[in-house]
């Protein structure tokens, strides 16, 4: 998970949450994704980040 772009796709994202491709769309048009999304033409991409502090894995942490 620490090796990962700064960004990352919607699926991948979602992949790490546990949360299908289905329900991960079905949460961004709703507003629930649990972290920030942002669309970048016909693409959502989702900064790593708050991904990983989310999943209390960010970068400052030991382990």
């Amino acid at each position: 998970m620490r090796r990962l772009p700064a960004v990352v796709d919607l699926v991948t994202a979602a992949r790490a949450l546990g949360i299908g491709r289905t329900t991960a769309y079905a949460m961004v048009r709703r507003g629930e994704f649990p972290v920030t999304v942002f669309k970048t033409g016909a693409t959502f991409k989702v900064p790593t980040a708050p991904l990983l502090v989310l999943l209390q894995l960010d970068r400052n942490s030991a382990g």
